[in-house]
């Protein structure tokens, strides 16, 4: 049985993540990651048999989303429910903290009988994975002074540097495709900016992408215009790692040139590293004016290169002329969503399917997130939960 293989191979992996936030995938050993596919590839697993893995009886996720969401908020929920949590969400306009209520309090308040906490906070370059590490000190205290229970972990739902559950939904949808981890290795992965008529994209998900997908023998081609750097600092991890792994990372600036003999490839706009920089002084000041104004100097600098677009002329230079595309969606696709963007029609809809695919593994990965934190022995737990063998629907 497939299950029984997976639940043994998963416990040659020597995981740290009990106990611990899944704040950056780059804080996390080879084996903590493997650790993260292996147990998602099992919860998804037991989804198709059946198999109920609902472990909690009673309890709270909590979702503080202060960016829009759409994939990464249902999958939250689902994850949460897949394993028998009650979802609530923290509206900060409907909370204390819009009277001033610091995090330390807010985070206690919220936790009393909550076992996880998702938090996307993307906007504040800077800002977002530091606030993030505040909820967590707020949430050390209150455990330890024996305010809360249990210490509910925290998940990163995406924030100003890495946006893990999309990363490592994208890295299983690619093991899934490829055949295994390993097969990976010496593939050639191009994370390529794209044009977008739309401005202050987040840097986290190319910063994700190419400060993971180095960790495992790929070859990696990071591809912008000049000017639309990401944060220098993931860029050096991104490097040291492929030396590790055995990979490569290169930096280039035309899309063309980057996607020759791809293996996969992934066109996304981003907002440039100091203009990110600029926009969350002005953000943190409130300036409107100054945002507007700023707004329309970058959307003018993103009509320079409107040929960057991946379409069927570029996808013919890739490898086989058939390069897995992937975008953690939504994508701006032109003569659809907008008369120009990131992706022509005829070429998105070409593998509009696998990015519904891509996207479908994020509620398992963030279960995962949250099983890993609160139980030391996963593997153990999940084979006790298959061999009671509950059954989702009754049969």
């Amino acid at each position: 049985m497939k299950l029984y293989r997976l639940i043994e191979e998963l416990k040659g992996f020597k995981s740290e993540l009990y106990g611990k936030d899944f704040l950056l995938t780059w804080e996390k050993s080879v084996d903590d990651l493997n650790t993260v596919l292996y147990v998602a590839s099992i919860l998804k697993e037991m989804r198709g048999l059946n198999i109920s893995p609902r472990i909690f009886d009673s309890g709270l996720a909590i979702s503080n989303f202060r960016d829009k969401s759409t994939r990464t908020r249902f999958s939250f929920a689902s994850a949460a429910n897949l394993l028998g949590l009650a979802v609530q969400e923290l509206d900060e306009e409907k909370s204390q903290i819009s009277h001033g209520e610091t995090v330390r309090e807010t985070a206690n308040m919220i936790s009393f009988l909550s076992d996880f906490i998702g938090i996307r906070d993307d906007m504040f370059l800077g800002e977002g994975n530091k606030y993030m590490r505040q909820v967590g000190e707020a949430l050390d205290e209150g455990f330890a002074k024996g305010v809360l229970p249990v210490r509910p972990g925290i998940v990163n739902l995406q924030c100003d540097m890495d946006h893990p559950t999309q990363s490592m939904a994208d890295l299983l949808h690619l093991v899934n495709e490829f055949g295994s981890i390993e097969a990976l290795r010496g593939k050639k992965i191009v994370m390529s900016w794209a044009y977008s008529p739309s401005y202050g994209k987040p840097l986290s998900v190319p910063q994700g992408i190419i400060a993971l997908m180095t960790r495992f023998g790929m070859n990696v081609e990071l591809a912008y215009p000049e000017g639309y750097d990401l944060i220098p600092e993931i860029v050096d991890i991104a490097k040291n790692n492929a030396a590790q792994s055995g990979g490569s990372f290169r930096v280039s600036h035309s899309m063309v040139e980057a996607m020759r003999d791809a293996d996969i490839v992934y066109p996304k706009s981003w907002a440039p590293f100091h203009i990110m920089q600029e926009r969350t002084k002005l953000l943190m000041k409130g300036d409107k004016n100054g945002l507007k104004e700023l707004e329309q100097v970058c959307l003018a600098n993103n009509a320079k290169f409107k040929d960057w677009e991946y379409n069927e002329q570029v996808r013919t230079v890739t490898k086989n002329a058939d390069a897995l595309y992937m975008h953690c969606l939504p994508a701006d696709i032109s003569g659809e969503s907008c008369a120009q963007g990131e992706v022509s029609k005829n070429t998105f809809e070409r593998y509009r399917i696998k990015t519904y695919l891509e996207a479908g593994y994020k509620p398992y990965i963030i279960a995962t997130m949250m099983l890993t934190n609160r139980f030391e022995d996963v593997g153990d737990l999940l084979l006790r939960v298959i061999e009671r063998n509950t059954k989702r629907v009754a049969l």
